[in-house]
């Protein structure tokens, strides 16, 4: 694809009654459709012999940030809160930064006051841990929803009432040739958002960053 219809590919961002956000778009000429919904299925970690169910869902823009906070009630008051970062390092790769028992309240309220980087920013993302149980909510960077939990009915519940539905088919962003999009705005975002949680190990990654 030339450089002109690359970028008007890139500024599509509605298809159907689905909106993307700015984070990423389909690959030129990818038969992926971006759709709402959700899907269901089991995760395996034959390793640490760990069978999980899981839910996936896409989520237009408009509704995304809600769905994110609808997810994340079930997950309890006292979380665990792991921030992704691909900002400035190569592909396919990203850094983690971990904090734990942090009130969900207080976490949400950070959340609120980085929207923007959360929706926008395709080199972050998040997953928020429940206190002693092997619940996990995903917000990555494809601006996909992720659910691992022993009982998937809360979370299934919350998304119904969103109007967003299960699908038996439905294929996702991240499954097919993809672009993602981030700033140098998004990158000091991240950097303030990793200050306001109080991550551990972030003094450290960004000052040997800087030198």
């Amino acid at each position: 694809m030339n450089p002109e219809r690359l970028a008007e590919h890139l500024l599509i961002k509605q298809y159907g009654d689905f909106t993307l956000t700015d984070a990423v778009r389909p690959g030129p000429g990818v038969p992926v459709r971006p759709r709402s919904g959700y899907r269901t299925d089991v995760y395996r970690d034959r390793a640490a012999r760990l069978k999980l169910p899981m839910l996936s869902a896409a989520v237009s823009a408009e509704l995304l940030f809600d769905a994110f906070f609808a997810l994340l009630e079930p997950v309890g008051e006292v979380v665990h809160v792991v921030l992704e970062s691909s900002h400035g390092v190569g592909a396919d790769e990203h850094r983690d930064f971990r904090r734990g028992d942090i009130d969900l309240p207080v976490l949400l309220s950070h959340f609120c006051e980085f929207e923007d980087l959360l929706t926008q920013d395709g080199c972050t993302g998040v997953a928020v841990i429940a206190d002693g149980r092997p619940v996990e909510v995903q917000f990555d960077e494809h601006k996909l929803l992720h659910v691992y939990a022993p009982d998937l009915k809360p979370f299934r519940r919350a998304l119904r009432d969103l109007g967003v539905r299960k699908r038996k088919v439905l294929p996702l962003i991240s499954e097919a040739e993809h672009l993602h999009h981030t700033t140098d705005d998004h990158a000091d975002a991240f950097r303030q958002l990793c200050l306001r949680v109080g991550v551990g190990d972030f003094d450290r990654v960004f000052s040997d960053e800087n030198g």
